[in-house]
């Protein structure tokens, strides 16, 4: 991997969008994206997406974080490519030189492909967050965090007590299939909680979520005033990644509106 600065720099030129061109939810910013796939202890191929930070020239460049995400429930229509992550892929390797390390559980399909094995409700998805953790060892991706939405925090509190992460963020908790000792485990585990819970969640609001998660010393429940489950909205997903980066990055600021260098929309990059 390049030992260059560890944060990309835009550009301009022809053809690109103007300075200062707002970010949309389309707007996909530069990175280099790889299909990978992580193999699993019990045998299974897991088909995923690697985006990392690129500097002015395209080149590689030492991220500053890398983020390992688990995405929602697959049997309700979630994976990889769920918004809140498929976002946090497209501009965070450029806004805040960090690493988006996407994959589909086992059993779940998306336009990158079906992983290999069954759902088993969180219980065989151990396998599948180990997988991914160390991949991102063995390609020396520093600063490891889990980011799990809905689902996936519950294999990130679960499963996710790996001395290879730094730190959870988590999305949406429902709290359905992690238990109290899964909490005091985390506790115990003593690494940074981060829980992002929407004033309108489906399944657990701010004030049931902070009486649940104090049972975990360290965690940090943050309620989010007019956000709901599934984080839907410009605004909602901003929220999101500048909570990220801020765990992520201390210190940063946040993220920025708007790009002066080159970009794409969503459908030209998947058509």
């Amino acid at each position: 991997m390049s030992s260059e600065a560890s944060a990309p720099h835009p550009t301009t030129g022809p053809d690109r969008p103007a300075v200062g061109a707002a970010i949309r939810a389309s707007t996909v910013l530069p990175a280099l994206r790889e299909d990978i796939e992580l193999h699993t202890a019990d045998g299974h191929t897991l088909v995923g997406e690697l985006a990392r930070p690129v500097d002015r020239t395209g080149a590689l460049v030492i991220p500053a974080a890398t983020l390992i995400t688990l995405h929602p429930l697959p049997t309700h229509g979630g994976y990889m490519d769920s918004h809140v992550l498929r976002k946090a892929a497209w501009r965070l390797p450029a806004l805040a030189g960090i690493a988006v390390l996407r994959f589909n559980t086992r059993g779940t399909s998306s336009q990158r492909g079906t992983s290999g094995g069954e759902f088993d409700a969180g219980v065989d998805e151990r396998f599948d967050v180990q997988a991914a953790i160390e991949f991102a060892e063995y390609h020396e991706l520093p600063h490891r965090w889990l980011v799990g939405w809905s689902f996936g925090t519950e294999l990130a509190l679960a499963h996710g007590r790996d001395p290879g992460i730094d730190g959870a963020i988590l999305l949406s908790p429902p709290l359905h299939r992690a238990t109290d000792a899964d909490l005091d485990a985390w506790s115990t585990f003593g690494k940074p909680l981060v829980v992002l819970v929407p004033e309108l969640d489906d399944y657990l609001r701010p004030a049931e979520a902070r009486t649940r998660f104090a049972r975990v010393r360290q965690a940090e429940v943050i309620g989010v005033d007019g956000a709901r489950h599934l984080w839907v909205g410009e605004s909602a997903v901003r929220r999101v990644l500048d909570e990220i980066v801020a765990h992520v990055l201390p210190g940063h600021e946040p993220l920025p509106t708007t790009w002066s260098g080159p970009a794409t929309s969503a459908s030209e990059e998947t058509s």
